[in-house]
């Protein structure tokens, strides 16, 4: 197997967890050294989850404000480019404590998608280019659910509404980059978007739903077109989903699309298993 990368994307609820994790059980069965990242994960090699970025002089003045927390801090803190960088969700999770308001307030308005969007371009693709070089030198084969594509639209369209352009041009240098690991994207399509969002909030928890509504609709993109609740949520989507649509097939990449729609393991496990035999 030539490629060292498998990149799974499509919109929520189209299956890509479902379609990462048939993948990697694929893969595995195929005696392929393979390491799966889904998202969210809090140690991926690739993207920040939950990590937020602080000046020198910013995280100085954290450490003073919560001084009773300061070896936790210090203990988690990484610096690199004169960027402090505080994985805050994985230093909640490693201490077993509960942050105060406070910390966790000061931390969420410094995560690195909270930041502005060049500010995050600059910090995640310098996080990818250190992750493809290590890449380069084993033999690993890395599957990642949708932070390829989704994550930079999600912040630069639905966020900030940038332009089509800045988006695009964002993924781009992405490609740019893990270019050298010889890459596969799979994207994850649905026939009916509507019923594939719907069955998702069905089957996920009220907090999911609500705050996916609000991340879609009270701010860049949404907010601009005045969409409100669960249909203006899809009308994002749709807009998502031609974004997503030009840069797949602006990709230069080793690319698929796969239709999961009729939700049939067995024979979707065997569409991916013809794709993995074919890179």
């Amino acid at each position: 197997m030539k490629t060292k990368l498998i990149l799974i994307e499509g919109l929520p609820g189209f299956g890509k967890s479902t379609t990462a994790k048939l993948v990697y059980d694929s893969l595995v069965e195929m005696n392929v050294d393979a390491e799966l990242y889904l998202e969210g994960d809090l140690n991926h090699p690739a993207d920040y989850d939950s990590v937020a970025c602080f000046t020198k002089e910013e995280y100085e003045r954290l450490l003073l404000q919560h001084g009773d927390l300061e070896n936790t801090i210090k203990n988690h803190i990484t610096v690199k480019d004169g960027e402090y960088l505080l994985p805050y969700g994985k230093m909640k999770y490693d201490s077993g404590i509960v942050l105060p308001d406070a910390l966790l307030t000061s931390v969420f308005e410094r995560d690195i998608y909270e930041l502005p969007l060049d500010k995050n371009i600059e910090l995640i693709t310098k996080k990818w280019a250190d992750f493809a070089r290590q890449a380069f030198q084993g033999n690993k084969v890395y599957i990642f659910e949708c932070c390829f594509i989704q994550n930079p639209v999600t912040i630069g369209m639905v966020k900030y509404n940038a332009t089509r352009e800045k988006v695009i041009d964002y993924v781009l240098e992405l490609e740019e980059i893990i270019e050298k690991l010889h890459p596969t994207v799979i994207y994850v399509e649905q026939d009916d978007l509507d019923y594939s969002f719907k069955k998702a909030i069905r089957e996920r928890p009220k907090e999911w739903y609500e705050g996916f509504v609000e991340y879609y609709t009270k701010q860049g993109f949404g907010k601009e077109q005045k969409y409100e609740g669960l249909e203006g949520t899809i009308n994002v989507l749709r807009e998502r989903h031609k974004l997503e649509t030009e840069i797949f097939n602006k990709l230069n990449i080793n690319k698929f699309k796969v239709n999961n729609s009729s939700y049939d393991m067995d024979v979707y496990k065997q569409k991916l298993l013809a794709m993995l035999q074919s890179i």
